[in-house]
C-alpha cells in the first residue's frame, strides 16, 4: 500500500474519536509498529489535531476541517439530496448533523442559477431505507464502542432465533438495511436484515478485534458472492 493511502486509511480510522493503539493500527493496515510511529509523526507535523506518543496511543482530538473544493453543478446537487435523505433518517443524531451540515453548504455554495435547478430530484416524504429502522442508532453506537450484542432475530424459515454477535457495519440491501457481524453462536460471519430483527439486547461487553473475525475480514467473505452488494462503515 502506498503511503499515502495509508495516511488516508489512518485518518479515516482515527476519525472515530477514541484511543487507538498502534499495534492494532498496525495489525489492521498490515504494516509494522515501527511505520505507524512514523506516520503518526507525520501527520502530527502536517497539522493534523493528533495527539498520543509510543505504548499509549493515538487519538484524534479536533474535527477535520476540509480544504477547500470546487463542486460541478451535478456534484453540488448530488451533495444537497444526500444531505436531505440522512436528514430524514431513523438516527436522531445524524439527522440533526445532516440539517446543520445543509446549513453550512447552504452559506458557501452558490444559489443555482436556474430556479429549478435540481428541483426534479428530492428526498421522498414517505418511509425510505435511512428512517425505516428504529435499531439504527443502537446499533451504530455498538459498531463505534465494539460492544457485543444478542440478537432476536427471525430465521430465514420465519423462526425466532437468538444470535450473540460482534457487530461490524450496517449496509443497504435493496430497499431494506442489513447488519454485517462476527455470529459468536455460529463462529461465522452473518448478514442480518434489520427488517427480520424483532429485539438487540446490549450485552455491556466490549470485544477485541481479532484477526479473522474484523471488518476486513468480512469485506472478504462478503466479496465471495454471500453478503450484500452495498456496504456502508458507520
Amino acid at each position: 500500500m502506498p503511503r499515502s493511502d495509508r495516511l488516508f486509511d489512518l485518518i479515516q480510522i482515527l476519525r472515530d474519536g477514541r484511543l487507538h493503539r498502534a499495534a492494532e493500527l498496525a495489525e489492521d493496515l498490515g504494516v509494522s509498529v515501527r511505520s505507524i510511529w512514523r506516520d503518526m509523526a507525520m501527520l502530527a507535523a502536517s497539522g493534523m489535531p493528533v495527539e498520543g506518543e509510543r505504548g499509549v496511543g493515538y487519538i484524534l482530538r479536533q474535527p477535520i476541517t476540509l480544504p477547500p473544493m470546487m463542486l460541478q453543478p451535478a456534484e453540488l446537487v448530488a451533495l444537497r439530496l444526500g444531505v436531505r435523505l440522512v436528514a430524514e433518517g431513523a438516527d436522531a443524531g445524524l439527522a440533526t448533523a445532516a440539517r446543520s451540515l445543509a446549513g453550512k453548504i447552504a452559506t458557501v455554495a452558490p444559489a443555482p442559477r436556474d430556479a429549478g435547478a435540481g428541483e426534479d430530484l428530492f428526498a421522498p416524504t414517505a418511509p425510505t431505507p435511512l428512517r425505516a429502522s428504529p435499531h439504527v442508532p443502537l446499533l451504530r453506537k455498538a459498531i463505534r464502542q465494539s460492544e457485543r450484542l444478542t440478537l432476536a432475530v427471525l430465521d430465514s424459515a420465519g423462526q425466532l432465533t437468538q444470535r450473540d454477535i460482534r457487530p461490524l457495519a450496517l449496509a443497504l440491501r435493496g430497499d431494506t438495511w442489513a447488519l454485517g457481524a462476527w455470529c459468536d453462536t455460529k463462529a461465522g460471519f452473518a448478514t442480518f436484515g434489520l427488517d427480520r430483527l424483532l429485539d438487540i439486547v446490549p450485552r455491556g461487553e466490549v470485544f477485541a478485534r481479532e484477526a479473522g473475525k474484523r471488518l476486513a475480514d468480512y469485506r472478504k467473505w462478503q466479496a465471495q458472492g454471500v453478503g450484500p452488494a452495498v456496504a456502508l462503515d458507520i
